[in-house]
C-alpha cells in the first residue's frame, strides 16, 4: 500500500471525455480541463495528448512520481495492455502502459475504470478500514469491483467484477455474451427508462425516455408518485437478487454502491436492504453493510492515482 506522502496523476478514461488530477494521499490536489475523445483520431494521438497534459502538471507538481489510468474496457493488469475499448473506435490491442510510460518517463498502471472505483472507495472512500468489499459503479452499464482480503482481485484474465454481466433469470433479457437474465439489462440507466415507460404506459400515462432517468424517476417517487416508488422497488428486487448471491459467495464487509442509481438515496437501498436480508442467513447478513459511495465523478482519477502510487 501507498506511502500517503507520493504524488501521482489519475487518469479516468471515459468514452466521450479523459478526466485528468494529481492526488496525494487520497486528496485531490487539482484537475486538468478534461480531452474530448472524439477530438483524436485512433490511439497515438490520444495518447500524446495524455502525455503532454502529464507534462503540464508536472510543470506545477514536479514531485509527480508515477501515472494510474483507468480504462472502461477489459485490460491485462499485468502487462498495461487495453485489449478493447468498446465505446472509443480503434482501441484494440493497445499497449498503453509501454507506449505513456516511454512518453513521460514515469512508471504506469493500467486498470480496469470499475476496478480504481473499487480501490477509490477502498482506500479513501465508504469502504475504508474494510477487508473484504465488493463495489458497483451503476451507470450506462453496471461495472464491479472486488477487495478481497485486502487486495484488489482481478481473476486470472484480469476480469473478475464484472457484476452486470451476473445473471439474474435463466430465462431472460440476453446479455452482451449470451448470457440470459444480465444484470446490466435490467438496471442500466438505459433500461431503467424503458422499463420506466411501460410501467407508466400499462397507467396510461405516457413518458418518454428523457422523462424517464433515474434521476427524474427519483424526484418523481420523492413528491409521491406511487408508479415511481414501484419502480425503484423492481429496481432494488433485480440488484438484491445479484447482492444475495455474491454476499453468499464472498461474504463482504460491505457492498458500496456508486452511479446514478445510488443518488436515489432511501428510496433504493431501504427495500435493497430488505430484499437482501431476505436471502441471507443472519451469519452473512448481520455483517454486511450496503452503502453509498462517497465519491461521485472523481473516483476514477482518485482510484488510478492511488494504484500509481503503490507502484512506487
Amino acid at each position: 500500500m501507498a506511502d500517503s506522502s507520493i504524488t501521482s496523476v489519475g487518469i479516468d478514461f471515459g468514452g466521450t471525455s479523459v478526466k485528468l488530477g494529481v492526488c496525494r494521499g487520497g486528496e485531490l490536489l487539482c484537475t486538468d480541463t478534461p480531452i474530448i475523445t472524439a477530438d483524436f483520431v485512433g490511439p497515438a494521438a490520444l495518447i500524446t495528448e495524455m502525455a503532454a497534459r502529464v507534462a503540464k502538471l508536472k510543470e506545477t507538481y514536479p514531485d509527480i512520481a508515477a501515472i494510474g489510468v483507468g480504462v472502461p474496457g477489459l485490460v491485462d493488469f499485468d502487462h498495461g495492455f487495453v485489449h478493447v475499448l468498446t465505446n472509443v473506435p480503434g482501441w484494440k490491442h493497445v499497449p498503453l502502459k509501454a507506449i505513456l510510460s516511454e512518453k513521460t518517463g514515469l512508471p504506469v498502471v493500467v486498470e480496469n475504470d470499475a476496478n480504481a472505483m473499487a480501490y477509490a472507495e477502498y482506500r479513501y472512500g465508504a469502504g475504508r478500514g474494510l477487508n473484504n468489499v465488493v463495489a458497483l459503479t451503476m451507470g450506462t452499464g453496471i461495472g464491479g469491483g472486488l477487495i478481497l482480503n485486502g487486495q484488489l482481485y482481478r481473476g486470472s484474465g484480469c476480469a473478475a467484477g464484472e457484476i452486470g454481466q451476473m445473471s439474474i433469470d435463466s430465462d431472460g433479457k440476453a446479455g452482451h455474451y449470451g448470457n440470459l437474465g444480465a444484470l446490466e439489462k435490467y438496471t442500466g440507466n438505459k433500461e431503467i427508462a424503458e422499463h420506466a415507460v411501460l410501467r407508466y404506459a400499462e397507467a396510461h400515462i405516457t413518458k418518454t425516455l428523457e422523462e424517464c432517468t433515474p434521476k427524474k424517476i427519483a424526484e418523481a417517487a420523492q413528491a409521491g408518485d406511487d408508479i415511481a416508488r414501484q419502480i425503484w422497488e423492481e429496481i432494488a428486487d433485480w440488484l438484491g437478487t445479484a447482492l444475495s448471491s455474491i454476499a453468499w459467495l464472498l461474504n463482504p464487509d460491505a457492498f458500496v454502491i456508486g452511479g446514478g442509481v445510488a443518488q436515489a438515496g432511501d428510496l433504493v437501498f431501504g427495500p435493497l436492504k430488505r430484499k437482501v436480508q431476505s436471502m441471507l442467513s443472519s451469519v452473512v447478513w448481520e455483517r454486511l453493510q450496503i452503502l453509498p459511495a462517497r465519491y461521485s465523478n472523481e473516483a476514477g482519477i482518485i482510484g488510478n492515482a492511488a494504484l500509481a502510487a503503490d507502484l512506487v
